[in-house]
């Protein structure tokens, strides 16, 4: 089953993939925050997912991906750093489908208190928190988490360091 395109919105590239910049953002403690997602009539249909979105206008991805860190967790005291991964993914959310080329920045913080500070309607209706994860609760999570592998990938990053170049990542469809 082929996705439906993605009409065309502010953030597109010319292949009509949404531009996305998202944030790997760890505290001291190496623990990485992710977002509490749900769709919005169905809180139980609920997955985590990293701060991120669209590009907005002209700005550039490391822009957006700092608004949204901010917007989405108020946390605006970040050392933002290179492009980890890239991934295309389609999904379907809030009754239309979205396909995305999304950009993983890894950011550090000493700031881990959070609270959203500029949520959009469908935001509000869709993020029903945060929460701080070790390596090790990440990797035992029965919960869904995007991208599916982030419990291998915060090892490696872990382990290793920052990729020398974005890794491009599988390309994920959810039906």
């Amino acid at each position: 089953m082929s996705a439906e395109p993605v009409p065309a919105v502010e953030g597109s590239c010319a292949d009509g993939l949404r531009r996305v910049a998202r944030v790997v953002l760890l505290d001291p403690r190496d623990r990485i925050l992710l977002l509490h997602g749900h769709e919005p009539d169905d809180p139980a249909d609920d997955w985590w997912f990293t701060p991120g979105g669209g590009v907005e206008g002209e700005e550039t991805r490391e822009q957006a991906a700092l608004r949204e860190l901010a917007e989405e967790t108020g946390i605006t005291e970040v050392e933002l750093g290179p492009v980890l991964w890239r991934r295309r993914c389609s999904f379907p959310f809030a009754g239309r489908r979205w396909d995305q080329d999304e950009w993983y920045y890894l950011a550090r913080t000493t700031q881990t208190v959070t609270a959203a500070t500029a949520l959009t309607e469908l935001e509000r209706r869709s993020v029903a928190g945060a929460r701080w994860w070790t390596c090790p609760e990440l990797a035992r999570a029965h919960e869904t988490v995007y991208p599916t592998r982030l419990a291998e990938l915060l090892r490696t990053l872990l382990d290793d360091g920052p990729p020398a170049g974005p890794v491009t990542l599988d390309t994920e469809i959810v039906q």
